[in-house]
């Protein structure tokens, strides 16, 4: 099901705003591309055969992820915590969604394709290099995600300004007042 599909719960709290339809495009519009190449964070959405889900953050330098044409984006993978859930969950079901956010920018970028996992060798046929990332000692590529885009659109910034995310004063209120304790160790 597409997002442009219609559903119950339309059904019962009304349509959508033709104009907010008419953005949804089965290609990503130049200024998708040029929010992508700026874009230094991406969450990844799967979801296996059996439908068990998973969000994996994905960060590294504006343009980490790479813009192959209006239809596909390469989204590398460093070495990380070796769980591989994403990767899992394409073997058994291609469709992800993608959703792009810039530090201080209220709109993101969202994509919804099939994914399809890449080689090293095709990572690196593409251009993309170690360099695309602020490497610790742990970094290196290892393989990618080529998605084909089913959808792509901007989203509005309504729940960025909801949640006051780059909000200056909350940003110090958390640091400050409400410190997150430290992540205990196998948590």
């Amino acid at each position: 099901m597409t997002t442009t599909s219609t559903n119950r719960f339309q059904d019962t709290h009304g349509q959508p705003n033709p104009t907010v339809v008419g953005k949804i495009r089965d290609h990503m519009h130049p200024w998708i591309q040029e929010f992508i190449e700026h874009a230094p964070f991406v969450v990844v959405a799967s979801a296996d055969g059996d439908g068990n889900c998973d969000a994996s953050p994905k960060g590294g330098k504006p343009g980490f992820v790479k813009v192959l044409d209006d239809r596909h984006v390469l989204v590398p993978d460093v070495r990380g915590n070796n769980l591989f859930q994403s990767y899992g969950n394409i073997d058994s079901n291609p469709h992800v969604g993608l959703i792009f956010l810039i530090p201080g920018v209220n709109q993101t970028a969202r994509v919804n394709g099939r994914a399809e996992v890449v080689d090293l060798e095709a990572v690196r046929s593409r251009g993309l290099t170690i360099d695309v990332f602020d490497p610790d000692e742990n970094a290196a590529l290892r393989q990618g995600m080529l998605v084909s885009v089913d959808e792509a659109y901007g989203q509005c910034p309504r729940s960025i300004n909801f949640a006051r995310l780059w909000d200056t004063d909350t940003i110090a209120a958390n640091q400050v007042e409400r410190p997150i304790s430290p992540r205990p160790r196998g948590v």
